[in-house]
C-alpha cells in the first residue's frame, strides 16, 4: 500500500520510498535537557488505496501494511485468541470484560507485531541485516522473526535485563551485545552501528514501521468482534508505541470508512514509571525517574511519548497510574481467577481496569465492552516471583504422608 511519512510534531510531510526513521527538521537540534524527544513519524496510507480495502467483506492486518508480508506461515503472527474471564467478569460486575491474549504470539509478546512488519521491510528493500536495542521482549521478537526468515539480527542491551528474555535471543541466533549502561545506552550504540555497517534499525518509535506492525492487533479486533469495536481499551504503556499502534489501527479503520469512531483508549502506567501519564495530566513533557518492576513499561524517557499523549487526547481517552503492588496483585488474580499467565507490563493493562471499575460502570454502564491488551508471557520474568510464591515442602512417599497433609 502507497504511504507517505509525516512528522508528529512539525506536520512536515515526506514522500519517499527510501527508508527514514525521524523528521529531519525536528531532529536538527537536540532536544531541551529533560524532556520527550521530537521529531517521530507517523506513516499516512494512500486515501485510495484505503478506500479499495473498504470494499473487501474481510479484511486483514496485511491489507493495511505499508509493505508486503511474503510467507505469512514461516512467522505466523496474529490471530490471537480472546479470553472472556467469567469468574473476573462476575466479581467485578462487568460482563463485557475480554481480554486479548497477545502473550500467545510466537515470542510470547506483542512486540512480535512490530517484529513481523520491520522483517517485511528489509526483505522488501534486499536488506538482510536489522540491528536493534531492547531490554528483552524486542530483541526477543526480532530474534525470532530473524531466525525465521533468515536475517541476521544484532541486539544491544543493558547487561541488566531480565535473562530468561536475552537468552530467548541467544537461542533464537542474534548477535546479542550486552551493554554496560541503560537502555538509552544500548539504543545510542545501536545506532552507530546501523550508520557503521548497514541494515536496517528496528528501534521502537525511531524506525515508524513499528507503530504500523503493532496497529495489527485493532485490525484484528475489528474482524473477531464482527466487525464492530471494543467500547474502551486498556494498554500498558512504557515507550507509548503500543498504544500509538492500537490508535493507529483504529485510526486507519476508520479513514478507510469501516467504523464510525474510536475506541476510548487508556494508557495505563506504573506509578513508579509514569512520564507519558504525567505529561498527559500537566502538558509538561518531562523525563522522570523509572523503577517499577514491570520491567517492560520501566522507561524514564519515553521514545514515543509526544505521540502517545496526542492519542490519548484523540481518542478522547485518559491515563491510569496504579501501584507496582497493584501490577503484581493483578498478575496473581490473572492467574488464579482466569488461567491466564503473564508479565508483570501485561497485568498493568487489568490492574488498570480494576482500579477504574467504579468509573467504567458510571460512565459507560456495566454492558460496556472493554478489552485488556495483554502484551506478554508470565515465563518472560520468573524473577517477579522470589519471595513472593514458592514451592510447598515435599511428602515422604506414604499413605499416612497423604493423609496428615489433608488432614
Amino acid at each position: 500500500m502507497r504511504f507517505t511519512y509525516i512528522c508528529n510534531d512539525c506536520g512536515q510531510e515526506y514522500d519517499t520510498d527510501a527508508v527514514m526513521y525521524r523528521c529531519p527538521a525536528c531532529t536538527a537540534e537536540a532536544p531541551e535537557f529533560g524532556t520527550f524527544q521530537k521529531g517521530n513519524l507517523i506513516v499516512r496510507l494512500n486515501p485510495e488505496d484505503l478506500a479499495l480495502v473498504a470494499c473487501k467483506e474481510h479484511v486483514s492486518m496485511y491489507d493495511f501494511f505499508p509493505y508486503p508480508v511474503v510467507d505469512q506461515e514461516v512467522y505466523p503472527v496474529g490471530n490471537t485468541p480472546i479470553v472472556r474471564p467469567r469468574r473476573l467478569a462476575q466479581k467485578y460486575k462487568l460482563p463485557g470484560l475480554f481480554f486479548k491474549m497477545d502473550s500467545a504470539l510466537p515470542s510470547g509478546s506483542f512486540k512480535d507485531r512490530a517484529s513481523q512488519l520491520i522483517a517485511a521491510q528489509a526483505i522488501a528493500l534486499g536488506e538482510h541485516k536489522i540491528a536493534l536495542a531492547s531490554t528483552g521482549n524486542a530483541g526477543a521478537a526480532m530474534s525470532c522473526a530473524g531466525a525465521a526468515y533468515g536475517l541476521e539480527i544484532v541486539l544491544f542491551v543493558p547487561e541488566t535485563a531480565p535473562v530468561n528474555k536475552l537468552m530467548q535471543s541467544v537461542l533464537y541466533g542474534a548477535t546479542v551485545v550486552p551493554v554496560k549502561g541503560t537502555y538509552d545506552d544500548a539504543f545510542a550504540l545501536s545506532i552507530v552501528y546501523t550508520e557503521r555497517f548497514g541494515g536496517i534499525n528496528r528501534n521502537t518509535a525511531y524506525n515508524p514501521m513499528t507503530i504500523e506492525g503493532k496497529k495489527s492487533v485493532s485490525i484484528e479486533l475489528f474482524e473477531q468482534l464482527g466487525r464492530t469495536t471494543p467500547d474502551v481499551v486498556y494498554v500498558p504503556v512504557g515507550d507509548g508505541c503500543i498504544f500509538a499502534g492500537v490508535f493507529k489501527g483504529f485510526y486507519d479503520l476508520k479513514q478507510a470508512g469501516l467504523i464510525d469512531q474510536l475506541p476510548k483508549l487508556v494508557c495505563v502506567q506504573s506509578t513508579a514509571s509514569n512520564a507519558i501519564s504525567q505529561a498527559w495530566r500537566t502538558g509538561a513533557f518531562k523525563v522522570v525517574e523509572a523503577t517499577t518492576k514491570a520491567d517492560s513499561i520501566s522507561v524514564s524517557s519515553p521514545a514515543n511519548g509526544r505521540m502517545a499523549v496526542r492519542y490519548i487526547q484523540e481518542s478522547d481517552g485518559w491515563s491510569t497510574e496504579v501501584t507496582d503492588e497493584e501490577i503484581l496483585e493483578a498478575q496473581l488474580e490473572l492467574t488464579r481467577e482466569a488461567g491466564v499467565f503473564v508479565e508483570p507490563a501485561a497485568a498493568c493493562a487489568w490492574a488498570g481496569i480494576r482500579h477504574d471499575v467504579k468509573l467504567l460502570r458510571e460512565e459507560f454502564g456495566e454492558d460496556v465492552r472493554i478489552c485488556a491488551l495483554l502484551t506478554g508471557t508470565g515465563f518472560k520474568d520468573m524473577a517477579v516471583f522470589n519471595g513472593r510464591v514458592s514451592l510447598p515442602e515435599s511428602i515422604e512417599n506414604s499413605v499416612q504422608a497423604v493423609v496428615k497433609r489433608f488432614s
